[in-house]
């Protein structure tokens, strides 16, 4: 990690000093880095402990093209904080957190195509397209309320888990391309990314493990798996209140205790942790086909860090 940190400082800089200063400012504020990791971990469980060249530049451009969407992020929430930190938005406005965004995603393109890595690019690219149909696809049916489960798994599944797949099919086509392996770990990947989608779900409501409910979800009217469940189980009248309190009362403070607790009443909270669960397991069973090995066994941490993280 301190060698792919050099790598990735580097693929960052510019002749312009003012962008040398934003992208100092973001690599020193860096998050816990979990995707460059899952790249490094699929990719030594796949080459038998080895990594190359192409694993570092993947690993680089996954996380130049995932900071480049959060500056986006940060400009299209209206963000002023991103992991404690003032954002970028924040400190230099929107214009040039845009430019900044573009650049980084260029840097990331260009990196594998100078280096003749198309594979690995087209891997990355499509995770880009996902990952702003997702988006799209929240915003557009945010308005109405109408989220089935469906609609539900294939947003987090374009928003979220397309990255983390990313990462890990990288990994194993750094290593081993158009083997089988890019495809098992680009599955596992997803498999995971759900997962770890669902876990934020639950940071809203608040349990003994995760502290208490936070409830900025239904203050942002985002359609979350418990709040979902429970629309679908509920009586008429129940749902009028469910989607009238989401849509019309959710600056209100009591009002919104009101629907997290009747969210937890009626097994909304207890039907996401299955399902949390059930697409833990399901991953874990692609990685058990893999033989022993300790870069197997960091993953199988990883994927117990994701369902028994904190925040």
């Amino acid at each position: 990690m301190e060698l792919f940190e050099e790598k990735f400082r580097l693929s960052m800089a510019s002749r312009i000093p003012l962008l040398n200063r934003i992208t100092y400012f973001i690599v020193n504020r860096k998050g816990k880095q979990m995707r460059p990791m899952f790249v490094f971990l699929v990719a030594k469980m796949v080459g038998n402990g080895q990594v190359n060249d192409r694993t570092y530049r993947g690993a680089a451009v996954i996380e130049l093209i995932h900071t480049a969407t959060l500056v986006h992020d940060d400009v299209v929430d209206e963000s002023f904080k991103r992991r404690g930190f003032f954002s970028v938005n924040s400190l230099w406005k929107n214009k040039i957190a845009v430019l900044v965004g573009d650049y980084l995603l260029s840097k990331g393109l260009l990196l594998s195509i100078d280096n003749k890595d198309f594979d690995l690019l087209q891997i990355i690219s499509v995770a880009v397209r996902e990952m702003s149909e997702g988006e799209l696809l929240q915003i557009e049916k945010a308005r109405r309320l109408d989220i089935t489960e469906e609609v539900y798994y294939d947003i987090i599944t374009k928003k979220t888990a397309t990255l983390i797949a990313a990462c890990c099919s990288l990994g194993a086509c750094a290593m081993a391309p158009e083997s089988p392996d890019v495809e098992k770990m680009r599955k596992f990947g997803e498999l995971i990314g759900i997962a770890f989608q669902i876990k934020d779900d639950l940071f809203d409501y608040g349990n003994q493990r995760i502290g208490k409910p936070t409830g900025i979800d239904i203050k942002e009217q985002k359609m979350t798996l418990p709040l979902i469940h429970t629309l679908n189980t509920v009586s008429k009248k129940e749902k009028k209140w469910l989607i009238n309190s989401v849509k019309r009362y959710n600056r209100d403070k009591k009002r919104v205790r009101e629907v997290i607790q009747f969210v937890k009443d009626h097994g909304g909270l207890d039907y996401a942790v299955n399902a949390m669960y059930d697409y833990k397991n399901r991953a874990l069973e692609i990685l058990n086909t893999y033989p022993d090995s300790e870069y197997k066994t960091s993953l199988l941490m990883m994927v117990d860090y994701v369902i028994d993280r904190k925040k």
